[in-house]
């Protein structure tokens, strides 16, 4: 969609209602990863004695189709959940899987720290931007908390195989988390990575996020799980889902910088940072949704607010319609 008609669409992702093919993909004896066509993606580790689950979808009803892909290759009990970080996309699906065996939902302390500041918000914001990733919403009891919170980092032996998860910087939230398979050098990134579909910066620490990519390539991870797009399934591959991540948030970053400098408003910010973006991404999935969350982050971030401000359900329409209006 060109920018010339952007004004006559609809809210965020009210219009997407095509569903997408999903795919559970073997990654190694242990790992598998759920993946849908630039929804968002899921990750599977099955251990000696249970199975790990990183990223729930988004409610109980849509958790099925994953546990019944778990269920095609092992009867091992889900016995932990890990939420890579706060967004209800992400989380709200968790009570599918107590039925299952499920004993632990873990999350880092700065995700812990978001669901407790703005989870309530959150979940109300993402199910009226984008419907169709929340069908069956009613299925979900409320926000998934965790039973388990880690500062930096946890170990955890599913039987013999250890299994690392890490909050190695932040990025895409203060809280992010990637789980890690230190002997098949696999990753679960969650949003820290995306490919061929747009980084949704809405509430990013976008000066940090580079380095912390960094870091993350620094672990020589021989295939990776990112938040959206497909599996990451050679060291080459990976490189190029860190680069094209990095390349999306710097770019976004330094619009926003020369925005703010220039004493744009907000929608001279947007129209200047399309020119550099759009021919770039503005071909990947949810970029359209993506795009005004991400430059309304950028240009606070740009003028200083260190601390993403909440989105709720009035904010991101008020912002959407502000951008688009004339």
């Amino acid at each position: 969609m060109s920018n010339a008609d952007s004004s006559t669409k609809k809210f965020a992702s009210q219009a997407d209602l095509e569903a997408k093919k999903t795919s559970f993909i073997k990654l190694s004896d242990n790992a598998y990863a759920y993946t849908a066509e630039g929804d968002p993606n899921s990750g599977v580790i099955i251990g000696d004695d249970s199975v790990m689950v990183i990223d729930t979808t988004a409610t109980p009803l849509m958790a099925k189709d994953l546990i019944r892909n778990i269920r095609s290759v092992t009867d091992k009990p889900i016995k932990y959940v890990v939420l890579s970080h706060y967004h209800a996309v992400r989380v709200l699906g968790a009570s599918a899987y107590f039925d299952e065996g499920a004993q632990q939902v873990i999350a880092s302390r700065g995700t812990y720290e978001m669901i407790v500041e703005r989870g309530a918000q959150d979940m109300q914001s993402e199910i009226e931007r984008f419907p169709r990733l929340f069908s069956g919403v009613e299925s979900v009891p409320g926000l998934t908390w965790p039973t388990m919170v880690f500062e930096k980092e946890m170990t955890i032996f599913m039987g013999k195989l250890e299994v690392r998860l890490t909050h190695i910087g932040m990025g895409h939230t203060k809280g992010d988390t990637i789980a890690w398979i230190p002997s098949q050098k696999i990753c679960f990134s969650g949003d820290l990575v995306e490919y061929e579909a747009a980084a949704y910066t809405g509430d990013a620490q976008l000066e940090e996020w580079p380095a912390t990519l960094e870091a993350l390539r620094a672990m020589q991870a021989e295939k990776l799980v990112p938040g959206r797009g497909p599996a990451l399934l050679t060291p080459a591959q990976v490189n190029q889902g860190l680069d094209y991540t990095k390349d999306f948030v710097t770019t976004l970053l330094q619009s926003a910088k020369e925005s703010v400098a220039a004493g744009m408003t907000l929608k001279q910010a947007m129209a200047h940072t399309r020119k550099v973006m759009d021919p770039k991404f503005g071909h990947v999935f949810i970029y359209e949704h993506c795009l005004p969350f991400d430059v309304t982050r950028a240009v606070d971030e740009a003028q200083g607010i260190k601390h993403p401000r909440i989105w709720t359900a009035a904010r991101d329409q008020e912002m959407w319609h502000g951008l688009q209006a004339g």
